[in-house]
């Protein structure tokens, strides 16, 4: 019997202590360790790493401090639209959505995309009909409001560009995106992975957080990796992937590999954020090249950490 371990991230960034009120530092541990206790209680009663990562990310996705789900930022013409995926690393079978709109929990509609159809990945209206008809829960755009993120979204209009973090203001920008990665007591590992996208994001962009491989992988002979950080930069680099590929033919270490695509290969193309990841054997990291990662960690030997800064 293995012990389990769940890591889980709520995006990386400029995130300074300075910057960060007692009260808001209070309500971000809160959050982190609220999804730690629901995906560690999955894995504590014998469950499945995939269902433990699903359980985590949804609690993340119901907290309107992250830029995921309930909390996702607005995109150019005041809509948003959302992503996420899952994989197991048991089958390496996995399920992704993009550019999807009122689903409470678009981590929830790519577990069903993976196990309730014979794609991996659907987008936008399709994804949405699909959801539906498999009950899926949908709410109203009243739901997903938030006076902080529509404010973001006002300081950028009458521009282009697109911002890549939660507050616009390029001192404080956070990467938003949450995921969580788990080795089960059976040995078997998964990842899990969900985003808003960029605040005043245009032209049906997606990021890295669907798209299995870049923002998301889980194979039970390497690894299971959720990455959090400027996507385009992670697409190109297909970073999850890349890790996986470090461990299985260079015969890396999970944090070895790691820290070389995080700060070597990313840095090399500006890539700033970074990612968790799990091995099948139970090691854990938590690497980041930014000033910081929302992040959290809890095991079966004891282990029970919340950490926001460097």
């Amino acid at each position: 019997m293995f012990k389990y371990t769940l890591v889980i991230h709520g995006g990386a960034g400029t995130i300074l202590k300075t910057d960060m009120t007692d009260e808001k530092e209070l309500a971000y541990h809160t959050a982190l360790e609220d999804a730690l206790t629901k995906g560690s209680e999955v894995l504590a009663k014998g469950g499945a790493a995939v269902d433990a990562v699903r359980a985590a990310t949804v609690s993340l996705e119901d907290n309107i401090l992250f830029n995921a789900g309930r909390g996702s930022v607005f995109g150019k013409d005041g809509s948003q639209e959302m992503d996420a995926s899952i994989m197991d690393g048991k089958t390496t079978m996995a399920g992704a959505v993009s550019a999807v709109q009122h689903i409470r929990n678009p981590v929830e509609l790519a577990y069903a995309i993976m196990t309730r159809s014979q794609h991996v990945m659907l987008n936008g209206k399709g994804a949405y009909d699909f959801a539906v008809l498999n009950g899926l829960k949908t709410e109203a755009d009243e739901y997903f409001f938030s006076e902080f993120r529509h404010d973001q979204w006002i300081q950028m209009q009458g521009s282009d560009e697109a911002a890549l973090d939660h507050n616009v203001i390029v001192k404080d920008k956070k990467f938003g995106t949450v995921g969580a990665v788990a080795v089960d007591m059976h040995g078997n590992i998964a990842a899990a992975t969900s985003t808003g996208g960029m605040t005043n994001k245009q032209f049906g962009r997606v990021g890295d957080s669907p798209i299995i491989g870049a923002g998301t992988y889980a194979n039970n002979k390497t690894c299971a990796i959720s990455c959090t950080g400027h996507g385009e930069p992670f697409i190109r680099a297909v970073t999850a992937y890349d890790v996986s590929c470090l461990m299985e033919y260079k015969g890396l270490s999970l944090e070895q590999a790691m820290n070389i695509v995080v700060h070597d290969k990313l840095m090399k193309i500006d890539g700033e954020g970074g990612m968790i990841g799990v091995d099948a054997k139970g090691n854990a990291a938590m690497v980041f090249n930014s000033e910081g990662m929302y992040r959290g960690m809890r095991s079966s030997n004891g282990i029970n950490e919340v950490k926001i800064y460097k």
